[in-house]
């Protein structure tokens, strides 16, 4: 109060200063009992472990060891957003990865960026257990190429740039607010979903050790409230997506690949979503392989196509859902692969809504594998009814 009886006393320019002490005042107190800084930290984790030869066709040398770092920008949710607090309030992270595979020469080196989220398994005051995915980009240093006689051998990995996959798991001891120590298994994937040949991608398993620094705190308070139970409701979908890849010749044109979703999806705990449809693709790569090779003349069209029954479900966090997809051939293209596919990726929503004729509108990105062998990355967008 006797702040404010001062405004009244002076002139203008006083009371602009005086106002100014106020506030700056209030700002202090603020900051002393608010720590932006909760739940902000990093790791550090070493790895190392095998590539898998996961393919009659992986013809490269298999390293005796391989090795790497991988650090990682975290942050534990404290239940600002409403997903928070119904994923169990999960830690979000953003890594970077070196990888040294251990034959230079053949496999060169990768230097990776990727988000990625931690789920808390099983948790007490002093340990718990987690699982990590994520999903970004990497940059190897050695690619298949006709240059040199070595780089031949590389038939994993057509392109610099790859897809790169990260699955850990960690058991992890909490110390003390600041410091966590951390062991568990990892593997990684990269591949150029067929972008560019040859594309059999590099598969590596291992074991990691790490640890935790959060220069605040690794507790933050966490903000419950009752979240809005949305109704477990049914909708009619629809996705579209564009792919590109190139047929088994290594270093040959790159063609589109034309895809079509269309599916029924039911929310259930207000939270997921499990659908099942149809997924059709025509690959303009398989037509062109027909026509160059005099197969099925005048039927090129017709045995350019698959079509395949699906089921997945997707996790949904917000405006963000990840997805796990299979599916199983009705009907396959002149280019046989095996009967059982699967895609994973997600969506971003544009549009959520409860009410009105498109509830849904949002961007898609997948990347669709035969087991361990990427066929294509696919982008587009979709909608819900």
């Amino acid at each position: 109060m006797r702040c404010l009886h001062l405004l009244y006393m002076y002139p203008l320019y006083n009371r602009i200063c005086a106002l100014l002490i106020v506030l700056c005042a209030s700002f202090c107190v603020k900051a002393q009992t608010t720590d932006p800084l909760v739940g902000y930290g990093f790791e550090v984790n070493t790895f190392a472990g095998h590539v898998i030869k996961h393919s009659p066709k992986f013809h490269l040398p298999l390293p005796s060891l391989s090795t790497g770092v991988d650090m990682n920008l975290v942050y534990k949710c404290s239940g600002r957003k409403v997903w928070e607090e119904c994923r169990h309030f999960p830690t979000i992270g953003l890594g970077f990865t070196y990888t040294n595979y251990g034959i230079d020469s053949v496999y060169g080196r990768c230097f990776s960026i990727y988000p990625n989220i931690t789920f808390p398994l099983i948790s007490t005051k002093k340990f718990e257990w987690t699982i990590r995915i994520g999903d970004g980009m990497g940059y190897v240093t050695k690619k298949y190429s006709r240059k040199v006689i070595s780089d031949t051998l590389n038939n994993a990995i057509g392109s610099y740039i790859n897809d790169y996959a990260s699955f850990n798991t960690d058991i992890r001891y909490s110390a003390n607010k600041h410091w966590d120590i951390q062991a568990g298994l990892n593997f990684t994937h990269i591949s150029d979903a067929s972008y560019h040949q040859p594309n059999l991608g590099i598969n590596l398993y291992g074991a990691h050790v790490g640890i935790r620094y959060f220069p605040s705190s690794s507790k933050p308070d966490h903000i419950c409230r009752k979240p809005q139970q949305l109704r477990d409701r049914w909708l009619i979908q629809m996705r579209a997506g564009i792919a590109f890849n190139q047929i088994e010749a290594p270093q040959g044109p790159t063609y589109p690949v034309y895809m079509t979703t269309l599916y029924a999806s039911r929310r259930w705990r207000g939270k997921n979503k499990v659908y099942a449809g149809i997924d059709y693709s025509y690959h303009e790569a398989i037509y062109a392989y027909q026509r160059n090779n005099e197969i099925n003349p005048g039927n090129e069209v017709a045995n350019a196509y698959k079509a395949a029954i699906i089921a997945g479900n997707e996790w949904q966090f917000g405006r963000v859902g990840i997805i796990l997809q299979m599916g199983y051939y009705l009907k396959q293209s002149t280019l046989k692969q095996d009967r059982y596919y699967e895609k994973i990726g997600g969506h971003y929503y544009l549009v959520q809504r409860e009410k009105g004729p498109v509830k849904e509108f949002f961007l898609t990105g997948f990347l669709k594998t035969h087991k361990s062998v990427a066929e294509l990355a696919e982008f587009g967008f979709g909608f819900g009814f």
